[in-house]
């Protein structure tokens, strides 16, 4: 079952991990693994994923299986693969075995997570926890704790404590991460370039998507997400791959492998179907591009995020002025969220063990203690409101989308009838979407591009297309 390229430097992160808990804890900790799905008949499962929050600290990603954590030990709960089941699923690891390779200091029947013995208080007692999201998991996490568990965005009392605590740890990432993080983002980098040598041979989306998931799955890993392949890409998560593939069409593909132990990368990148931009896409392009490169060179630790999402919405702002589609003072563009219309989203995320890593926590992760979503159109979706640090990894993703729903409405017409040259705007009718994302972390002297061999530059982008046609 070793799974892990490094499992000794795993074996050493993950009791560092629990120790590093312990010292900001003085409560015992249970963390459930969750269950296979069924799809549509019993027998029939949607692809397992374990509890992230599960993986930081156990390290393998266990079906029906959970965690008891108090002062830096581990004990192991979960029952050993019934006979009947080599037959379908082969030979299983013993528990004693995997409890071995986690470096647990006991392990149990999940019938002793209540109680391991009648002499002893319950184990449950006083314990925090983690909901997950499968819904009868956490009516057995409620029945185990005996008491009722609020959601995972708005926890209470000592799961409150718990939550903080994880978040604290999670925010950076350590070595074992690392080593994860960097093999997600070189498959993600050889998947996009196979979909872009894809392109010319494809009719339809779903070609392009199937050479993508394909170098992903080649290395033993699977997508972090749903795969955006799409010519709209003015919306923002499509998910269907069905569309014809036509010159002066542009691709856009949000593509992400997750290792098998359950890290993530996330890039994206735009290219034209042909090989080629139009003049009016390369133009826009270079603008998502400038707002690109600047973020990224400013990402340092000790800098806001926040104002990183601000100099890429003064950046598109200015380019944006510069091709006629937008008119006026480029501050006084950005606090009246013009740019927004255009640049609907928050400049990224963190990355780590969920691609929008902590986000089953919601604001309490993304921000900082004491911050509050904003009401505004044009910072309302960001994602990650708080001061950057050293081994925190996170997402850089300008783009420039003509949303209908955004542009066509009345009231926006209105709003915005002095900002924008809506005649001008027409011009640039080839470009529903445009987004280029890569995926940085930041170190003591500033940042490293952990995606920087794809490329983005327009002509390079260009070449990895025609290459292949």
């Amino acid at each position: 079952m070793n799974i892990f390229p490094d499992y000794e430097l795993l074996t050493i992160a993950l009791r560092q991990r629990r120790e590093k808990l312990a010292s900001l804890i003085d409560f015992p900790t249970i963390l459930w693994s969750g269950r296979s799905i069924s799809r549509n008949y019993p027998a029939l499962k949607f692809p397992f994923r374990a509890s992230s929050h599960f993986l930081y600290f156990a390290g393998l990603p266990l079906e029906n299986a959970a965690i008891r954590l108090e002062s830096g030990k581990l004990e192991l709960f979960m029952d050993d693969a019934l006979p009947s089941s080599t037959l379908w699923h082969g030979e299983m690891p013993k528990r004693a075995e995997i409890a071995a390779l986690m470096g647990a200091d006991a392990d149990f029947p999940m019938a002793q997570l209540k109680s391991r013995s009648s002499s002893r208080a319950p184990l449950t007692t006083d314990a925090a926890t983690i909901p997950v999201q499968d819904s009868l998991i956490l009516w057995q996490q409620s029945q185990i704790l005996d008491r009722p568990l609020t959601p995972s965005q708005s926890p209470a009392g000592i799961d409150l404590e718990l939550t903080k605590a994880i978040i604290s740890l999670r925010l950076t990432q350590d070595a074992a991460s690392l080593a994860e993080l960097r093999a997600a983002a070189a498959v993600t980098v050889a998947a996009h370039k196979a979909g872009m040598a894809a392109t010319p041979t494809a009719h339809i989306e779903a070609g392009v998507r199937a050479a993508m998931e394909s170098a992903i799955a080649s290395q033993n890993m699977t997508t972090a997400y749903p795969s955006i392949v799409t010519l709209h890409g003015e919306v923002l998560h499509s998910e269907h791959y069905h569309n014809s593939l036509q010159t002066g069409d542009l691709l856009l593909a949000d593509v992400g492998a997750e290792t098998a132990m359950g890290w993530a990368a996330d890039v994206t990148r735009t290219w034209p179907v042909s090989g080629k931009f139009s003049p009016t896409q390369r133009a826009i392009y270079d603008v998502v591009l400038a707002a690109h490169d600047a973020c990224i060179d400013k990402i340092t630790p000790g800098v806001e995020y926040q104002d990183i999402h601000l100099l890429a919405a003064q950046t598109m702002a200015a380019g944006l002025v510069d091709l006629g589609i937008l008119q006026g003072d480029v501050e006084d563009l950005v606090a009246r969220d013009a740019h927004a219309l255009f640049f609907v989203h928050g400049i990224g995320h963190l990355i780590g063990l969920d691609v929008h890593d902590m986000e089953d926590l919601g604001d309490l992760a993304g921000y900082e203690t004491g911050r509050v979503r904003s009401s505004r159109f044009g910072l309302g979706f960001l994602r990650l409101n708080r001061v950057l640090q050293e081994g925190m990894l996170v997402s850089i993703e300008p783009g420039f989308y003509q949303v209908p729903a955004i542009l066509h409405n009345p009231e926006t017409r209105t709003k915005y009838k002095d900002s924008v040259k809506w005649d001008e705007l027409e011009k640039f009718s080839d470009v529903r979407g445009i987004r280029i994302e890569n995926d940085i972390l930041v170190t003591d002297r500033g940042r490293e591009v952990l995606t920087a061999k794809l490329p983005t530059q327009a002509s390079e982008i260009e070449n990895l297309v025609t290459v292949n046609a």
